[in-house]
């Protein structure tokens, strides 16, 4: 919008000097595009590699996630870069990289945390971070887990992040739980359970949950939205 109002200025100016050739205004109409996309991606959170990032997915089961953990963050993926531009390793149909500014754009009202280890300038070297992504691509592909099982042959998004970062570094962020210790009696969750589960909830599975990592003290936020 911003690019065809200014064009239409210059047109109008070009008019008034007595001027017939369009170069100059489309010459400007095309800066000012250009200029508007740098603007938009300066919006972006200045993240670095190994950054987990956190928001509200507006996917069928964020609902009962939300209620289950009692927290709004449902959704979340491992920070990587390729080429220099952000993009969030993340489990959603498969494990896959989405760009970060299409992820953002995916959460609830474009909210969004990122979170950085306390300690990253120490432990996130750049050895590190090779091991970090290594792990992670590892379950590149695989299918979303929708029961939450602890094997490898499905992944969840937390169980992505947190099993990256076990295995490539020795540190685990979040506490598990089994279900048996989530709110199972909300309506939502309650239906859920029973869609995925039908009669046979396995309720001494371990989960990580969103919400164990996202209030894991081994975590400061450094962006949010």
């Amino acid at each position: 919008m911003v690019g065809y109002v200014t064009w239409i200025m210059m047109e109008k100016q070009s008019t008034k000097l007595g001027k017939t050739s369009t170069v100059v205004p489309h010459l400007v109409l095309v800066l000012v595009l250009i200029a508007s996309a740098c603007l938009g991606k300066e919006t972006l959170p200045a993240v670095k590699d190994g950054d987990i990032i956190f928001h509200t997915s507006r996917s069928a089961q964020s609902v009962a996630v939300q209620r289950a953990t009692g927290s709004p963050y449902s959704h979340m993926g491992l920070i990587v870069h390729r080429d220099g531009v952000p993009f969030v390793f993340e489990a959603i149909a498969t494990v896959r990289p989405t760009p970060l500014e299409q992820w953002i754009a995916r959460g609830t009202d474009g909210h969004f945390v990122v979170k950085r280890l306390r300690d990253a300038d120490s432990v996130l070297t750049s050895s590190a971070l090779v091991r970090l992504r290594e792990e992670a691509q590892k379950f590149a592909g695989r299918p979303y887990d929708l029961t939450f099982e602890w094997a490898d042959d499905r992944i969840y998004c937390s169980e992505l992040v947190w099993k990256a970062y076990d295995r490539a570094l020795g540190i685990q962020i979040g506490a598990l739980q089994k279900i048996r210790e989530f709110n199972l009696t909300d309506p939502a969750v309650r239906a859920k359970m029973q869609e995925r589960y039908g009669n046979n909830i396995p309720l001494d599975e371990p989960v990580i949950s969103p919400a164990a990592m996202f209030q894991s003290p081994l975590l400061v936020t450094v962006a949010e939205e």
